[in-house]
């Protein structure tokens, strides 16, 4: 038997509103009503309930007496349902007989467009819908699928990934790659994952397993068409308990950028399989073998290093690095004998100054952290240490158990010298400047390299910073902050005040030649929704140009997806070409995903940079915070006139900027992340 909720069902799907079918199906149940009967017994105000007895009336379904005051009856449901039918069946005719005519004159109008797909982002939380979606990618799959993973990830995920592959319809002709690390990975788990993946042809490649350095960043490519991008701190454990959260495009510009990466990682990296058969044999040869004494380590190393007569490379650690420094007599020894000196570490705020005193000899360029420290000596002689020989306080530490590998293996070290000097071609010199002494460089300042600009027209000004103090307030208190944030609402530049609190982080970008770009500092906000215009992403990027006040990075653009917020933007960047140069883009083409100590932003649209005449194209931005917490209050004054308030709990960050050209490895000195942050800003006055 139906009941009253079915009844109400199918009259709204016969075309009733929700307060109509209610009117019809109490007239039906109590028979011929007054109108102010109706009203009283469903509670509504009499004048809407005339007005939908009116609107009953011209569908049929409701009849009315002639005497004063009226009385409103319902049409039997069958003779509702009969007329519905009819009328349906009527109208299907009509456009049976007229379907010829219509499709004529349709292909008469009409003209074949193929649109291409809407590009954009899309957030996947949780480790199984992240698996998921990398399984339809394979099933979709026409010709390649590229993958990035660890060991763990790879052994998480192995059941839906080789079952899918095994079940593939292009099975044989399909090709699938996957690039690991194999360091800190047992032979045990490394032979389960090749044993499998050998069954269903999946290539297998190691990145730069000799130096240990990171198969960064974990992916996944789709024939060109998608790429999946997994964002996650470089410092997290592998065992994380937190939900994995990944980054979905299919932005052309994007794939082509990743897909670059890949290649680029693929080229270099070693068949595990390979690696695999051939063993211990590599490392067997007589003049291969593992030394597991300190003293015996340091007296061979010290051996080999005053022999050099050509180079010396060095990749070690951030700390490394600082211990290099402290034997700075050495080095200049070596230097002035004429043996070059090229030294890979991560570069940090803590070890600058320790950059500086080795840039004196050796040129030092920024890596990221790997798992092994090596030292190749005139190309010839390989040391790849637990700890760097240098780093004396840390040997003192060590076990007595294998403390370092050396070989002079012609083929393991000629190896070895290629993929560090494809690591040290794609490198960049640190900045000996941090990023916030050039957000408030002394005045003036000229830098001669930017002289061409000098003369520009466009500046009236930059941001100041009035007051920079760290330790001014505590973590507890940003957060707290946060928490108790209640929303002002601002649409007034000139007047309000406003409100911004969530996460946000800034990098000055060096992009090499083959980039096309100019110097550019790039800032990043996520927004929380007690801000004042609400959930927000937002984007400035600024240039080294010429102010009155000397060379300062000006805002030249700026990208938001909040339609509340853009022309209050346009007023806070009066006085800088970002003021004429804001852009508004959809939430999907425009996207900032914050994850522990990490924040990654994409967009899938073009930004101009006004001037010069250049154009940001599509890209990826990732910050990685690293090192020990700090609170800071910066208190600055935009070009507009507004006061701008800045209180975060900060970390320093490592930048990759990831273009269609390449990707860029930002030093620690060029990147900070606020992980949070409350802001407040006060009208000129």
């Amino acid at each position: 038997m139906l009941g009253e909720k079915t009844l109400e069902k199918v009259l709204k799907s016969l075309g009733l509103t929700e307060n109509e079918a209610e009117i019809y199906i109490l007239l039906s149940k109590r028979g011929v009503l007054k109108s102010r009967e109706i009203a009283r017994q469903l509670r509504k105000d009499k004048s809407q309930i005339l007005r939908i007895l009116k609107r009953l009336q011209s569908k049929g379904l409701v009849e009315s007496t002639l005497e004063t005051p009226k009385r409103f009856a319902a049409l039997p449901f069958e003779k509702v349902l009969d007329a519905f039918v009819k009328a349906k069946r009527d109208e299907a005719t009509l456009i049976e007989n007229a379907k010829k005519d219509l499709l004529l004159h349709w292909k008469n109008i009409s003209r074949p467009r193929i649109e291409a797909p809407l590009e954009k982002f899309v957030v996947i939380e949780g480790t199984n819908k992240i698996y998921s979606k990398i399984s339809q990618m394979l099933m979709e799959t026409n010709n390649q699928l590229s993958l990035i993973s660890s060991v763990p990830g790879l052994l998480r995920a192995k059941m839906d990934l080789f079952d899918v592959i095994s079940s593939h319809p292009l099975r044989s002709k399909i090709q699938v790659r996957v690039l690991t690390e194999v360091v800190g990975q047992s032979s045990n788990a490394i032979n389960a994952l090749l044993e499998r993946a050998s069954k269903v042809g999946i290539n297998f490649r190691g990145k730069n397993p000799d130096l240990g350095v990171r198969p960064f960043p974990r992916m996944a490519i789709r024939d060109d068409e998608e790429v999946l991008l997994f964002i996650t701190s470089r410092t997290e454990a592998p065992k994380t308990k937190k939900m994995e959260t990944s980054l979905w495009t299919n932005c052309k510009t994007l794939v082509q950028t990743f897909s670059t990466v890949f290649e680029d990682l693929w080229r270099n990296a070693t068949d595990i399989q390979q690696e695999n058969i051939e063993g211990d044999t590599r490392r067997s040869p007589p003049k291969t073998f593992v030394i597991s004494t300190e003293a015996t380590v340091r007296e061979k190393c010290n051996e080999i290093l005053n022999s050099a007569k050509e180079e010396i490379m060095v990749m070690t650690s951030s700390h490394g690095l600082i211990e290099l420094s402290k034997n700075i007599t050495l080095l200049r020894d070596w230097s002035e004998k004429g043996v070059s000196i090229k030294i890979l570490a991560p570069t940090t705020v803590e070890n600058l100054k320790a950059v500086q005193e080795l840039s004196k000899y050796c040129e030092v360029k920024h890596a990221h952290e790997s798992h092994l420290k090596t030292t190749l000596v005139d190309g010839t002689h390989l040391f790849q240490f637990k700890n760097p020989v240098f780093n004396q306080e840390a040997t003192a530490k060590e076990p007595e158990s294998a403390y370092a590998f050396y070989t002079s293996d012609f083929e393991h070290v000629a190896k070895t010298k290629a993929v560090l000097n494809d690591v040290w071609n794609n490198a960049q010199a640190p900045s000996t400047v941090t990023l916030e002494s050039l957000l408030n460089p002394p005045m003036p300042s000229v830098d001669p390299f930017h002289k061409a600009k000098a003369d520009s027209p466009y500046f009236r000004g930059s941001f100041q910073i009035e007051e920079h103090a760290q330790g001014a307030t505590t973590e507890k208190n940003v957060l707290d902050k946060i928490l108790n944030a209640k929303k002002i609402i601002a649409k007034d530049p000139l007047k309000d005040v406003n409100i911004m609190c969530g996460s946000s982080a800034s990098a000055v970008i060096h992009p090499p030649a083959g980039f096309n770009l100019p110097d550019m500092l790039i800032n990043v906000w996520h927004c929380d929704k007690q801000s004042s215009w609400g959930a927000e992403d937002w984007l400035a990027v600024s240039l080294w140009l010429n102010t009155p006040t000397g060379y300062r990075y000006v805002p030249v653009a700026h990208v938001t997806d909040n339609p509340e917020a853009l022309e209050f933007r346009k007023g806070v960047w009066a006085g800088t070409p970002a003021g004429k140069n804001c852009q508004l883009v959809q939430k999907d083409q425009f996207h900032v995903q914050v994850h522990s100590n990490t924040l990654f932003a994409g967009w899938t649209v073009p930004i101009p940079l006004f001037p010069p005449s250049r154009v940001l194209p599509p890209s990826c931005i990732l910050f990685e915070g690293y090192g020990a917490l700090r609170t800071t209050v910066t208190k600055m004054r935009a070009p507009s006139g507004r006061t701008q308030v800045t209180e975060a709990n900060r970390f320093n960050a490592f930048v990759t900027f990831f273009h269609p050209t390449s990707k860029y490895s930002g030093s620690g000195t060029d990147g900070i992340f606020n992980r949070d942050v409350f802001f407040t800003a006060y009208p000129p006055t």
